[in-house]
């Protein structure tokens, strides 16, 4: 099956067959792996969504409560931290707004702030979550994790790495689709990191091209991320260089949207990659 050939985000298309889309990330979180908390006062927040807009961010991805092990974070507090971020957004710039959230209740108040995706790495473990994200037009990010968020996973094994993980992004996409919201809404990631080892994600990395080939968008998440770290022997913060390299064999491969740190570098690689693909017989 071929890869999917345009992303509709409410109001908004993108012809996929042009370049790739650069999702930048925003972390409205004080214990971010990658930040740490440098963005996390709504003043800075609001300075660094600028920049990335700046830089050429076609989507800015706003969460407020990191992947990994932490402090609890309460549903209020989530809500505070997200939706006043997303409806000043939605009020500055002319960009897509993804809320990067696994509760229903907090997309919901995103969408009606102004989100047009809602990127949950949960897989949709809301019940809740794909009926709100219908009611509102909005796409989803369908994203495979072993565990859930927030759950270490230390060891994870698999009996078939890419069946496991193909097996499960048809059925949430499937269950997506059900719930009302068109194929071309529904964004497929295959989680790198997310309950796998540096190894398991390198492969998965790889295998883009069946992820694609199963006919939804495809979003890449590697942006600095361990798996990276280990290949290249660099702590965060020195793995610019492997996240471009990342980006690029994500392109490559078909992938359709990548969530990066560094969406002005990223952004170069997007026009670099269409203008070699615009140049072949």
């Amino acid at each position: 099956m071929p890869g999917a050939t345009e992303l509709v985000c409410g109001v908004r298309r993108w012809d996929l067959g042009h370049r790739g889309l650069v999702m930048g990330i925003l972390n409205r979180t004080p214990d971010s792996f990658y930040d740490h908390g440098s963005y996390f006062a709504f003043d800075r927040f609001l300075a660094h969504a600028e920049r990335l807009v700046q830089e050429g961010a076609d989507i800015l991805d706003v969460g407020g409560v990191k992947a990994g092990p932490g402090p609890e974070v309460s549903e209020e507090e989530e809500l505070e931290r997200v939706v006043p971020a997303i409806a000043a957004l939605a009020e500055r710039f002319d960009v897509a707004l993804s809320v990067d959230t696994w509760k229903a209740s907090v997309a919901a108040e995103a969408f009606a702030a102004g989100a047009c995706i809602g990127n949950d790495i949960s897989g949709f473990s809301d019940p809740a979550y794909l009926s709100a994200a219908a009611k509102a037009g909005a796409a989803v990010v369908a994203t495979h994790i072993r565990l859930a968020p927030r759950v270490a996973d230390p060891d994870p094994h698999y009996g078939d790495l890419w069946g496991d993980v193909s097996e499960f992004l048809a059925e949430r996409a499937g269950r997506a689709c059900a719930a009302g919201i068109p194929p071309s809404s529904v964004i497929l990631d295959a989680g790198l990191d997310l309950g796998k080892t540096s190894e398991q994600s390198v492969r998965l990395l790889a295998a883009t091209p069946q992820l694609v080939a199963m006919g939804y968008p495809v979003l890449l998440s590697a942006s600095n991320k361990t798996f990276l770290g280990s290949l290249v022997n660099r702590e965060v913060g020195e793995r610019g260089a492997a996240s471009l390299a990342a980006a690029t064999l994500g392109l490559a491969m078909g992938a359709s949207i990548l969530r990066v740190h560094d969406v002005a570098g990223t952004r170069r690689v997007c026009a670099t990659m269409a203008g070699l693909a615009a140049a072949r017989p």
